[in-house]
């Protein structure tokens, strides 16, 4: 994985508790990550939509492990069964 481009994007919104709570466990996971802030507007926001299906946020892709999806919870369930230290929070 290169310096300049971690494998991990991270869709999200500003003040977003949701996508607050991912970005406090990739933090915890000590994860480098691509946050990309998308439109407020959910009817605009397209680049979500190209790459998970749904306009929902957060959403993340995975280049790691060639996975992509959204919820917060799945994400959650997702970042610490394959970064976690198997200890949870």
């Amino acid at each position: 994985m290169s310096d300049d481009q971690p494998a991990i994007t991270l869709y999200r919104l500003q003040a977003c508790p949701y996508c607050e709570r991912v970005v406090r466990v990739l933090d915890e996971q000590g994860l480098d990550y691509h946050s990309r802030f998308v439109e407020p507007m959910h009817s605009d926001r397209n680049v979500v939509k190209r790459v998970s299906g749904k306009r929902t946020v957060p959403a993340i892709v995975d280049d790691n492990t060639g996975v992509t999806m959204s919820e917060s919870a799945n994400i959650v369930d997702y970042l610490e069964s394959t970064y976690g230290n198997g200890e949870g929070a």
